[in-house]
């Protein structure tokens, strides 16, 4: 492709080390991609809470995609400026049918304010027994989280997204169970395969998100050049004029690109830049 007039990447597993870092080579074309005023956005199934610390990196003030898609974050004016979640019906009848097709899984919901750090209600809570794959615990008590609550209080709010732990199973074979049972209903897909999915409302994904930033940002699809890793970033690929999986990444994203780029352990997202940059 000519040179992009947007670029969308995924954060971790993609544009971060394995540190969670962006290394001396990813900022160095970052800075001559922002000297160009060429957008650079971040599409990630984080919250808007935990973009912050890695778009300060960067210095990246723009737009980012947060939850897969539910919701749009503008970094520089700490402002969440749309939301697309599951209402508190959804998330009951979406959790019967998962807890149906999943009995020993557990429940955790992420919800969004009006800004990054809205205090105003916890804007991640979970059942005691949820584990993230991470490290193998609760999530941690820090700034958004809430200590462990009942399964009614995890879905008593509306969502960005519910998100659903096992440790019994792997991502891949939870996501195919939970298809079987909810069909098109939601949209179900996951970033790590280490027995956690995400649901969001339906249609919402990563690239529903990024096609929202390009009609703000006035740029074509076949202009925006786009990368990641997990079966969460397929539909970005897929949408985008040039997509670009990681080597690391996952076999269903491997498929779905235009192009396989160098791992993130080898600054593969600034390798593919340093063509136009």
């Amino acid at each position: 492709m000519d040179r992009p007039d947007l670029i969308a990447s995924d954060v971790d597993g993609t544009l971060l080390t394995p540190l969670e870092r962006m290394s001396r080579r990813t900022l160095d074309v970052l800075g001559r991609v922002h000297g160009a005023e060429v957008p650079f956005v971040l599409v990630s199934g984080r919250p808007p809470r935990w973009i912050p610390p890695v778009a300060s990196q960067g210095d990246i003030t723009g737009y980012a995609v947060c939850a897969n898609g539910a919701a749009l974050y503008d970094i520089g004016s700490d402002k969440v400026l749309s939301v697309r979640g599951l209402d508190v019906v959804t998330l009951h009848d979406v959790a019967d049918a998962v807890l149906t097709a999943l009995p020993e899984a557990h429940l955790a919901a992420e919800r969004v304010g009006e800004t990054a750090h809205d205090q105003s209600v916890p804007q991640f809570v979970a059942e005691p027994e949820f584990r993230n794959p991470w490290d193998g615990a609760s999530p941690p008590h820090g700034e958004g989280e809430s200590e462990p609550v009942s399964r009614a209080a995890v879905l008593g709010r509306k969502a960005i997204k519910l998100l659903v732990s096992n440790g019994g199973m792997t991502s891949d074979e939870m996501a195919h169970a939970a298809r079987e049972m909810l069909g098109a209903a939601v949209d179900i897909t996951y970033s790590t395969n280490a027995g956690l999915i995400e649901i969001s409302a339906p249609n919402v994904t990563k690239a529903s998100g990024l096609a929202e930033v390009a009609e703000l940002a006035d740029v074509a699809q076949r202009d925006i050049i786009a990368f990641g890793d997990m079966p969460n970033d397929v539909e970005m690929l897929r949408w985008a004029g040039h997509g670009v999986a990681m080597a690391n990444g996952h076999p269903v994203v491997l498929a779905s690109a235009d192009e396989i780029a160098a791992p993130n352990t080898e600054d593969g997202v600034a390798q593919v830049l340093e063509r136009w940059f």
